[in-house]
């Protein structure tokens, strides 16, 4: 009868644990650039809106978060009648219970571009980011460009040079301890983005971001291009291209800092190819 008890509860574990994962949503995370309204729409129809479910923008990053939300909200009113509300939480309470709940139900929250660390300042360890993961977990798609494709990361690049004074968005060099990272949302717990990929040539700063967590997969996104995740996998779509970087063996630094390994995985990707995003 243990027995029996036992195999039954660990049936009810395993349909709980995968009843979790199909509910989980997507998260529809955009390289930056121009977004074609081709792009918008796959948005929306991976978000799959019904009609009483809103659309909420965090404009955040942005440096002009009003502007921002403008341009936005225009483009999609092309392809949407569905409600769309500019929570800026960088002058509002972020503990304002009813812009958490409202955030929390939303059915696509939309981040927008700018600077990510500036997101991040007034997000973390808020009830804006517990809103935005039980939206997520409800079943919400998540989706960001630019600034807001790298907070999806759990280790975010800050874009910032450790070992050199001088800001170069490319990375000129190679060398170890180089880059920094942030603590992103953790959507993705497995895969460190970057953004503006091909646009800007950050093949150096992806290279370093794989050289510091080897047991992660590192994803360059293009602009005018995304992925989107569902669980441990995502489908490129958009105009170009998305980078994959993994596994980089017999990992090293010499002596003045400088990194090298033998090999690695590294593929490049175009719409409807799909990728493993998890080691």
């Amino acid at each position: 009868m243990k027995k029996i008890f036992l195999i039954t509860l660990g049936v009810m574990l395993a349909v709980t644990l995968q009843a979790q994962n199909t509910t989980k949503g997507n998260l529809f995370i955009i390289g930056g650039g121009d977004r074609s309204d081709a792009l918008m729409q796959q948005m929306l129809n991976t978000a799959n809106l019904k009609p009483k479910d809103y659309i909420i923008v965090l404009p955040m990053s942005s440096e002009a978060p009003d502007a921002g939300f403008e341009f936005l909200t225009t483009q999609l009113k092309k392809m949407t009648n569905h409600q769309m509300r500019n929570f800026n939480f960088s002058k509002h309470d972020v503990n304002d219970k009813k812009w958490i709940d409202s955030l929390a139900g939303a059915k696509l929250i939309y981040i927008l571009g700018g600077d990510q660390s500036r997101f991040m300042k007034v997000v973390i360890g808020t009830p804006v980011y517990t809103a935005i993961h039980k939206a997520y977990n409800n079943g919400a798609t998540i989706a960001g460009t630019s600034a807001g494709a790298a907070v999806m990361s759990k280790y975010m690049i800050t874009g910032t040079q450790l070992l050199d004074t001088i800001y170069k968005e490319t990375f000129n060099k190679l060398w170890d301890k180089n880059i920094e990272f942030a603590e992103g949302l953790g959507l993705l717990q497995h895969t460190i983005i970057d953004q503006h990929f091909l646009k800007r040539n950050r093949y150096n700063r992806l290279v370093s971001a794989l050289a510091a967590h080897p047991d992660l997969v590192c994803v360059g996104i293009d602009e005018s291009t995304a992925i989107i995740v569902h669980g441990d996998k995502a489908t490129v779509a958009g105009e170009s291209q998305v980078i994959r970087m993994a596994n980089p063996k017999n990992l090293q630094k010499t002596k003045k800092g400088l990194l090298k390994f033998n090999q690695a995985e590294f593929g490049v990707f175009t719409a409807g190819d799909v990728i493993p995003i998890k080691p």
